[in-house]
């Protein structure tokens, strides 16, 4: 890197042009976007179906079809919100979507739910989706592609520039603790009781280009790192970077990736929403200097986040080491819901305000629900045809309304 850094320097000192490698499309700022990815469940044992590429042919109108993707193997669908922002409009959108695919969905007699993993799926029996990208990443990535058949949502938000890009990927991270844990919905996977809240934040972690970005604060210095990696083969572009927060410079926007998919869209929404209010107050207030030993607690407490949501324990840096200290990620995250008051600006962000208080305050999680769903119950399979019942239908659950 720092080879290519000088020769663009001395091109800049020539008073030459130095062309932009990786452009960052501005955008405007505050702006949110959901992406979610969404099982597949047949109606006879509600193990993963392999009807993505059908279902995708039943959406109506066909309009929607550019807003649901096809995703890695065939029992997964991306749902694909529009650019909003305000929290209400994107439920509404979302309701929406979610009409379009319980249509199609009847076509086929398969069910849709939302949860980080599935609970009995076997990695092995999973097909690829036919697609020239996703036969390149299973031969690349082997087994691994197949056990990507997790799933997750990310959270846009957008950005002016790259610089301000940088700086909220960073700052982003110190709320990564809350995001796993408001979100975790995967305590079960490949047919156990995992004791993690989140089972599917694991998975990612075994991507090698997966983690955080390196701490670099200037779009002009990433350029020259991307530059870099492009150049030896090790990415082809931003999408080969699995971090758990990224730019996203075609986009404009910064790209939080560390969710489970809640059980509801609503649930969705509200965290979409949290990531708008956080990037309002970061990017105004600046609160935080980002340096080399920025991630010196990161992998403590997102572990802690996994493992135990709201319940874990969250590191923090005092400004020296005695005065450091740790708080249940619970009451962080009061903390600051109740700090972010300042910057709703109206009912519908003061209502996800309450919904996520309450929460926090219950310390209840979609893992909770699924749990309990399956001691009732005793059956896997059960759990997960109560879990596409609540995705699918109008109401979100009691514990959050």
């Amino acid at each position: 890197m720092s080879e290519n850094t000088q020769d663009n320097s001395a091109q800049a000192g020539a008073g030459a042009a130095t062309p932009e490698i990786l452009p960052f499309t501005s955008s405007t700022p505050f702006t949110m976007g959901i992406e979610l990815e969404l099982q597949l469940v047949n109606r006879r044992n509600y193990n993963l179906a392999s009807d993505a590429v059908d279902l995708l042919t039943w959406i109506e109108p066909r309009d929607l079809q550019k807003q649901i993707k096809l995703e890695m193997t065939q029992g997964m669908i991306e749902l694909n919100s529009d650019v909003h922002t305000r929290v209400d409009h994107l439920i509404e959108e979302l309701k929406g979507l979610r009409a379009a695919l319980n249509r199609g969905a009847q076509y086929l007699n398969i069910d849709v739910s939302g949860g980080g993993a599935h609970p009995f799926q076997h990695w092995n029996e999973q097909r690829i989706t036919p697609s020239e990208r996703f036969y390149h990443l299973h031969e690349k990535y082997g087994y691994l592609a197949k056990t990507f058949t997790v799933f997750g949502q990310h959270i846009h938000i957008g950005v002016p520039n790259g610089d301000d890009a940088l700086y909220l990927t960073h700052a982003f991270s110190r709320f990564v603790p809350h995001f796993i844990a408001l979100s975790a919905a995967s305590p079960f996977y490949q047919g156990a009781d995992t004791r993690f809240e989140s089972s599917r934040s694991n998975v990612v972690r075994a991507f090698p280009l997966s983690g955080t970005a390196p701490t670099l604060t200037r779009w002009s210095d990433f350029e020259s790192y991307y530059d870099e990696l492009l150049r030896m083969g090790i990415v082809a572009s931003m999408k080969d970077f699995y971090w758990d927060i990224r730019p996203k410079p075609e986009y404009g926007t910064v790209e939080i990736r560390v969710c489970d998919t809640p059980l509801t869209i609503e649930h969705a929404a509200h965290l979409g929403c949290y990531a708008q209010l956080l990037a309002r107050w970061i990017l105004t207030e600046r609160p935080f200097v980002i340096t080399n030993d920025f991630y010196l607690l990161y992998q403590y407490n997102r572990f802690e986040a996994s493992r135990y949501g709201l319940n874990g324990s969250m590191a923090l840096h005092g400004n020296t080491p005695a005065t450091s200290s740790k708080l249940p990620i619970y009451q962080h995250l009061l903390d600051h819901l109740q700090d972010l008051q300042r910057y709703t600006q109206n009912e519908a962000e003061q209502l996800t305000i309450k919904r996520l208080r309450h929460l926090a305050e219950d310390r209840l999680s979609d893992a909770a629900w699924l749990r309990q769903t399956f001691t009732e119950r005793g059956s896997l399979n059960d759990m997960m045809r109560l879990s596409s019942e609540l995705w699918m239908g109008q109401e979100p659950p009691p514990y959050f309304q």
